[in-house]
């Protein structure tokens, strides 16, 4: 494994830019996304209205979250045709770029989960924490719906942190603002290593299911150029998705990542200084460049004594 940070060896290849523009454009598409639920209470112009959870924009476009549009049915709520056409847009957008892109791309606790990751890893505290199966989060999003049938309310919106940061930050209560944020923060570092975003939290695990189905992934197409520096398994969020792709394992399969887990982050992109890892769609899965095993390379070199 490389003893540099990871990155460094994509700097000095790529330069800042090359090595960094994905984790730059994540925290732009953040910024942006917030900032249109912040022009309505700073200018009184409401481009959009609502949160995250449910939105309309420009007073046309509606846009339901569809975890929280599948606790509203289990709660018994009548739908109106808006949340049903705004969760079909959004369940269309996730179904083409990946269900989990959420986390990456809009969820503003991603920053907090992003900057507790970094400092355990320059503490070396990676491998420490509390170890969770990767399951706990379907089992947490079973019981919200569990849950919310069975009191008709929609349970996980009085403990979700997206939604009370996102409503502090629209409001200005800046203070619960940073007490959440520090919260969070903490079971981060402390608990372990991303546990609320990867263990824990039932929406990234809702999205991963539909993860599972999306077309737009991350491929190891280049993967004959690995130089197993390990870079990408250190910044990955969900570094148990990369080998498949990358080393053909498992019934040697293709290069491209199609596990639900994957958040389309593209930080493997960014920290990869021998272009290994690109976009691309789960149909191009194609097995023609698979790295051989020793086990073959070991039958090749028999055959040809």
């Amino acid at each position: 494994m490389s003893m540099k940070h990871p990155g460094t060896s994509a700097i000095e290849t790529k330069g800042l830019w090359g090595a960094y523009k994905w984790l730059i454009l994540r925290r732009l598409s953040q910024a942006f996304f917030l900032a249109l639920f912040l022009v309505g209470p700073i200018s009184g112009y409401w481009l959009v209205k609502g949160t995250l959870a449910s939105s309309l924009t420009l007073g046309v476009l509606p846009l339901t979250d569809p975890f929280i549009f599948l606790q509203s049915l289990l709660a018994g709520h009548v739908m109106e045709t808006s949340a049903i056409i705004g969760v079909l847009i959004l369940s269309a957008a996730y179904f083409i770029v990946g269900g989990r892109v959420y986390c990456s791309w809009v969820c503003p606790v991603n920053v907090v989960s992003d900057s507790a990751s970094w400092l355990r890893r320059r503490l070396g505290w990676k491998k420490t924490g509390i170890k969770l199966p990767r399951q706990s989060a379907l089992w947490v999003m079973a019981g919200v719906f569990v849950t919310s049938f069975v009191s008709a309310t929609l349970v996980w919106e009085f403990f979700n942190p997206v939604t009370i940061l996102h409503r502090s930050i629209v409001f200005g209560a800046f203070t619960t603002v940073a007490f959440i944020a520090g919260v969070m923060f903490l079971i981060e570092l402390i608990g372990g290593d991303r546990i609320w975003c990867s263990r824990l939290c039932p929406v990234g695990a809702f999205y991963g299911l539909i993860g599972k189905v999306s077309l737009v992934k991350i491929s190891a197409k280049n993967r004959k150029a690995c130089n197993d520096c390990m870079d990408c398994y250190a910044v990955c969020p969900e570094a148990h998705v990369i080998s498949p792709a990358l080393k053909g394992e498992k019934d040697q399969n293709g290069p491209v990542i199609l596990s639900g887990d994957c958040t389309n982050c593209a930080r493997c992109l960014d920290v990869c200084s021998e272009h290994v890892f690109e976009f691309s769609l789960r149909t191009k899965n194609t097995m023609d460049d698979v790295r051989p095993f020793e086990g073959d390379a070991d039958k090749d070199s028999t055959k040809a004594a």
